[in-house]
């Protein structure tokens, strides 16, 4: 990971993540080594979460000088000698609304996690989900309690779960799931839907979007509630992101 401190014209590597004890420890998963989340505290400067794959979640409250594994309760059932390790999880996205950054929400390789005080615990919110896989989560950009994931068969299968795009999205924090699809194709689809392909928009209410490997993008107007599909035919789609203008 690297920090600018001249607005992007020149950028340093973040000496005190790259000198931890547990990188050499850190092993590829499918995707390769990947460092794909970086979430900013919203209000205090030194404070800094970050994801790796296979790593785990990793916090800084000094700026990034010094950095704590923060993976306690995140099962990791590829290890079955140690399935609660303090580092090691293929976390796969975690996200956070600014209102509430004490909580967190985080898709696993196998789960779905919420936190509530600051990442140091984990607790699994995917009881009602049709599967415990998938790669992106968000956060409704204004109601810490809601909170949207795209789940897959599995790591094996890593095809919508009963082969239809589900937007599943919950209003209280995990506790319960609600599958979203009107509009959404009625045939089988196969193609995922990656980790950095699924965003929300600032808009009241909230638009959501979310493109697929094999090229489609849809979004919604009213929270998920309904889709269209806005675009076909593009290359795999890795990354979504939208602004209001």
């Amino acid at each position: 990971m690297f920090r600018s401190e001249d607005g992007g014209r020149s950028f340093a590597l973040v000496e005190g993540l790259w000198e931890h004890p547990h990188r050499p420890l850190w092993h590829p998963g499918g995707g390769g080594l990947c460092l794909h989340t970086i979430l900013p505290h919203p209000s205090d400067p030194d404070v800094l979460t970050v994801a790796i794959s296979t790593g785990g979640v990793y916090r800084s409250t000094d700026g990034g000088a010094t950095w704590q594994a923060r993976n306690q309760g995140i099962q990791a059932d590829f290890l079955p000698e140690d399935p609660y390790p303090e580092f090691g999880q293929c976390v796969h996205k975690v996200g956070l609304h600014p209102d509430r950054p004490e909580r967190l929400f985080l898709q696993h390789h196998g789960g779905v996690y919420r936190s509530d005080d600051d990442a140091a615990t984990w607790t699994r919110i995917d009881a009602g989900l049709p599967a415990d896989f998938g790669f992106p989560i968000a956060v409704h950009p204004h109601r810490p309690d809601t909170v949207y994931v795209l789940p897959l068969h599995a790591d094996a299968d890593r095809t919508p779960a009963g082969h239809r795009y589900q937007v599943c999205r919950s209003d209280d924090a995990g506790g319960t799931w609600r599958p979203l699809t009107t509009g959404l194709p009625d045939e089988p689809c196969y193609a995922t839907v990656l980790r950095d392909a699924f965003c929300t928009d600032a808009a009241d209410p909230a638009g959501i979007y979310f493109g697929t490997r094999d090229g489609c993008v849809y979004a919604s107007r009213d929270e998920g509630e309904s889709w269209t599909e806005v675009v076909r035919h593009l290359p795999d789609v890795l990354c979504v992101r939208a602004v209001v203008v």
